[in-house]
């Protein structure tokens, strides 16, 4: 499987907690981390829920 490359980009104040549980499981705590993750549909269905917060690039 291809892996993808994740960056939180924006702050996840003012979002539902949904989205911030969303991030967290992701690992996405701060501003510009960035976690490489498993291209699989569960975490694309993750990554879809906060997509206005963060960028994804293929590796």
């Amino acid at each position: 499987m291809a892996e993808i490359k994740i960056t939180l980009v924006r702050s996840p104040i003012g979002c539902n907690k949904n989205q911030k549980a969303n991030l967290k499981a992701l690992g996405l705590t701060k501003i510009n981390k960035t976690v490489t993750k498993q291209n699989s549909a569960f975490i694309q269905g993750m990554v879809k829920k906060v997509e206005h917060l963060v960028k994804v690039e293929e590796i």
